[in-house]
């Protein structure tokens, strides 16, 4: 596709009639036009495997898959028969299904550092979850996020220390503090400073750089001797570093822990697992003041649920994560090549984790450059490249590959114009994409 030629007129035409119907007209502000080249925001048709297409009948390989959740590939023919099977049994009833408990037995077999789980349709759900049950457990108030870390719930604890504050009151979000990932000190200096006041630490265990030695265990003591929850956010770690999560990983055992995105291959599923006795509190068998844990009309979905439990057999016996970071390392090496043929190596940087890739546009004083980003996108787009990220599924083929490797390399030759010429505007297209949190829209 030529770059200059490339439009997408019915795309631009149902976004406007999604902005009319839909505030910010997607159903996740990650997913919003301003995340995109002005004019440049597929609107999708349908996919398979590890391609899309949009309304506008172009075809696109494509990264990231519903913000990370779609590892398998779209429309995976084992999960979305395990779907269809529940389907035509009934999908929800006004008592538990054998499917609740079948999936409950995978799911632990799969994580056995938890002991119990409760399964909802969102990760804010379990997060939220996982931070009432901290409060009760410890009678404590104060929730201690990592503060290097860009989402953990929508929200008011978490949600009311971004930029998209409006709506929350103050005193809500006073009783969230931040400690830096990696720097144990600091956070002990912070559960000094708020003894016997903060209910638990949260984090991702990991994110775009391994955890440092012996952090991870270290905040497992500091939890422990100021009698704390920690809990492990394994949205994005669980399966996609190990079938465990990044407490499979590295051996570390959080209290409490929370898993989505891969669990379901983009149907609707989270979880909250832990040790049983925190867990019991939201239950009917603990002698003590109730937990209101976890009650979701749909987290008892029977075909959500048969997907995960089929997503899960799919990573064991065919050795998904392995084939994720294969997939990720032949990417990460040709995209670096690529940037470096063009003279562009040290500003299109691969970052992350080779089964979780983000890339870093920088400018030419090697800072992240919204401008840049926008000009990278809008040749990916234009090559038939769909990538917010890198984040591979195992769908993706080595042609998929080379042709995004090919692509990058149209896309940094353009870049190197652009650096040497002191401005992107020219190659934009119109106004730069733009963060998710900000005040103003």
């Amino acid at each position: 596709m030529d770059t200059e030629e490339f439009e997408l007129p019915r795309s631009r035409g149902a976004a406007e009639r999604l902005h009319e119907l839909v505030p910010g007209g997607a159903h996740t502000y990650a997913k919003g036009d301003d995340q995109y080249p002005e004019d440049l925001a597929p609107v999708i048709s349908h996919g398979r495997g590890a391609h899309v297409w949009d309304v506008d009948g172009n075809r696109y390989v494509e990264y990231g898959s519903g913000l990370r959740s779609v590892s398998l590939g779209h429309a995976h023919p084992r999960v979305t028969e395990a779907a269809r099977r529940e389907l035509d049994r009934g999908s929800n009833f006004v008592r538990p299904s054998m499917v609740e408990l079948d999936a409950a037995e995978r799911f632990l077999a799969t994580v056995p550092t938890a002991e119990m789980v409760k399964f909802a349709k969102n990760g804010s759900d379990v997060t939220t979850a996982a931070v009432r049950l901290a409060r009760a457990v410890t009678g404590r108030t104060r929730v201690a996020i990592c503060g290097d870390h860009p989402f953990f719930s929508v929200d008011d604890w978490f949600i009311g220390t971004t930029p998209m504050s409006a709506g929350i009151p103050a005193a809500t979000t006073e009783l969230t503090v931040a400690f830096p990932y990696g720097d144990l000190a600091a956070t002990e200096a912070l559960l000094s400073r708020y003894q016997n006041e903060v209910a638990c630490l949260i984090l991702e265990p990991a994110g775009h750089s391994e955890p440092p030695p012996g952090y991870l265990s270290g905040l497992r003591e500091l939890a422990d001797r100021h009698g704390c929850v920690l809990i492990f956010d394994e949205m994005i770690t669980g399966f996609r570093w190990s079938e465990a999560g990044a407490q499979g990983l590295y051996g570390v055992v959080p209290d409490l822990s929370t898993f989505g995105k891969a669990l379901g291959n983009g149907f609707a599923v989270s979880a909250l697992a832990g040790r049983r006795e925190l867990m019991e509190r939201g239950g009917l068998r603990d002698p003590g003041d109730r937990v209101f844990l976890l009650s979701t009309t749909h987290g008892a979905e029977t075909h959500s649920l048969a997907a995960a439990m089929a997503v899960q057999a799919t990573y064991s016996e065919e050795g998904v994560t392995a084939q994720l970071h294969a997939l990720g390392e032949r990417l990460a090496a040709g995209v670096r090549e690529a940037a470096a043929g063009m003279g562009v190596a040290e500003h299109v940087v691969v970052r992350g984790r080779a089964s979780n890739l983000v890339f870093a546009t920088l400018d030419p004083d090697g800072q992240p450059s919204q401008e840049y980003r926008t000009l990278f996108l809008r040749r990916l787009l234009a090559g038939g490249v769909l990538a917010p990220s890198f984040v591979v599924s195992s769908a993706l083929t080595e042609a998929d590959i080379e042709h995004t490797v090919d692509v990058v390399g149209q896309a940094c030759a353009v870049y190197r114009k652009a650096l040497d010429a002191g401005d992107p505007t020219p190659w934009m297209g119109g106004r730069p994409v733009k963060p998710v949190f900000r005040r103003l829209a």
